[in-house]
């Protein structure tokens, strides 16, 4: 790239300023962002990048990832060579490629933000659906509880098994991305913001290797589609796809698109879904009742079926399986992000996804 070029694409920098304004006046005014942005903007890009990348049967933002590292990779290595080299140029050429990049990472934050991003600062959902996430009791945790493994039980006894004895889907996991729309169109009739036709979930052709982020789906915000790593034990990847959904529907928060990926589970027609679904809600609710009352944690655990046993051991041996450094790296690297969009509860919150279901419970029971 000649040096005259470079003042053409100068400006782009301008974008990085202006996405952190953007999102700092989105913060400071969510009730703007649900109305405008949310109210109108938004589901017209979800609409416009489900027609264009719905039709394509793979990842189209996987593609784009691989495409990137491609580049990464290459523009970093040729300016190293060059300077081993001990060619002039060699500084030249990296030096070009760091410039380059970085006025692609200012392009690439805009369209971020401009295309998901702001959804970070909606209403909360609570808000939305009506749900009083007042402070609650370790015994409304422990009723929650005991509710969900009533709910667990009954539902496990219906669903499929392998012969380990683990739940499994037995017409695979194409046949669960095609019908896991189901459980958002029922819910949309309570929820209309749950609503929307919009491209279904894909699988992650390098799953294997996404395994050992710990990772078990990601939303690209570029691409408007919601995808999910198939090595994910078959019990809870139904709700791994109900909760990737729920990005793709513009609820961006981690711990909302697991209660909404619980809900959708639970307004879903089949049973697979409905048990995944109250299985993740159950790992919630009963890992944050064991931080409180371990003693009552102990008395509701011998309440799981044998079924719910096999399964949760499954996802314990998948979870050793890909543990390591690449797991605990990403895992920092993903906390950083959450906090940079301003994801952080309340110290005497037991997680807004289990608010929300304590919230739920009194509702409905109280």
């Amino acid at each position: 790239m000649s040096n005259q070029r470079f003042p053409k694409k100068l400006p782009f920098l301008l974008l990085l300023p202006l996405s952190l304004l953007l999102t700092a006046v989105a913060a400071a005014r969510p009730s703007l962002v649900e109305q405008i942005y949310v109210g109108s903007l938004y589901p017209l890009i979800q609409r416009i990048l489900s027609l264009i990348t719905g039709f394509v049967p793979f990842s189209v933002g996987e593609f784009m990832v691989i495409l990137l590292l491609l580049y990464l990779i290459f523009g970093f290595s040729r300016g190293i060579l060059q300077i081993i080299r001990r060619k002039p140029e060699g500084f030249r050429i990296l030096g070009h490629w760091v410039i380059h990049l970085f006025i692609s990472f200012c392009f690439i934050y805009f369209s971020f933000v401009i295309l998901w991003g702001l959804n970070y600062h909606r209403l909360p959902f609570a808000e939305i659906a009506g749900l009083d996430t007042q402070p609650a009791s370790v015994e409304e945790l422990a009723a929650l509880s005991e509710s969900l493994i009533e709910r667990a039980n009954s539902l496990r006894e219906e669903v499929a098994e392998n012969d380990q004895g683990v739940m499994f889907l037995p017409k695979g996991k194409s046949d669960m991305f095609r019908r896991a729309h189901l459980g958002y169109d029922a819910a949309a009739a309570v929820y209309p913001e749950l609503g929307g036709a919009l491209s279904r979930p894909k699988g992650i052709l390098f799953s294997h290797a996404m395994a050992y982020t710990g990772i078990s789906g990601i939303y690209f915000p570029l691409t408007g589609e919601a995808n999910v790593n198939t090595t994910t034990p078959d019990p809870l990847i139904l709700a791994t796809t109900t909760h990737e959904m729920a990005h793709q529907r513009g609820f961006a928060r981690e711990d909302e698109a697991n209660y909404i990926a619980y809900l959708t589970a639970s307004f879903h027609p089949d049973t697979d879904f409905q048990y995944s679904g109250v299985l993740l809600a159950l790992m919630n609710a009963m890992n944050q009742l064991y931080r409180y009352d371990q003693e009552r944690y102990r008395e509701l655990r011998s309440q799981y079926s044998s079924g719910i046993i096999r399964d949760l051991a499954a996802i314990q041996e998948y979870n050793k399986r890909y543990a390591g450094p690449v797991e605990r790296a990403h895992t920092k690297i993903n906390n950083a992000y959450l906090k940079s969009n301003r994801q952080e509860d309340g110290v005497y919150s037991y997680g807004r996804m289990v608010d929300l279901l304590i919230a739920e419970y009194r509702m409905k029971f109280q």
